[in-house]
């Protein structure tokens, strides 16, 4: 299936102000993503949560954009927010952070 992605101001600021090779890996991986790729090492479904996660390493350093499904559009991912990750799991904050953008979202909606 083939997936549309929305960048919300907060992802959109973030992927402007990677490193150029680490941005276009993270498009490449959302490409890949949006043309139907399955592959949990460039999009997965965070643990007890409804927000998923776009991937991309570069260099030793591991980006993350966090994201989320718009219900009432079947294929279409909301991203929220990025950030590079440094630690094994995910932080509790950025995970609550997307959920505040979500429910923003569906409010204005």
């Amino acid at each position: 299936m083939k997936i549309d992605v929305e960048y919300l101001p907060e992802a959109q600021r973030f992927i402007e102000k990677m490193p150029d090779k680490a941005r276009w890996k993270m498009l490449y991986n959302i490409g890949m993503v949006r043309i139907g790729v399955k592959d949990t090492r460039i999009f997965k479904k965070l643990e007890n949560t409804d927000i998923w996660e776009f991937r991309a390493e570069y260099q030793s350093n591991e980006y993350r954009l966090l994201s989320f499904w718009d219900k009432n559009k079947s294929s279409l991912v909301i991203a929220t927010h990025g950030f590079n990750k440094k630690t094994q799991k995910t932080p509790k904050s950025e995970i609550e952070h997307a959920k505040q953008i979500k429910n923003d979202y569906f409010k204005t909606k």
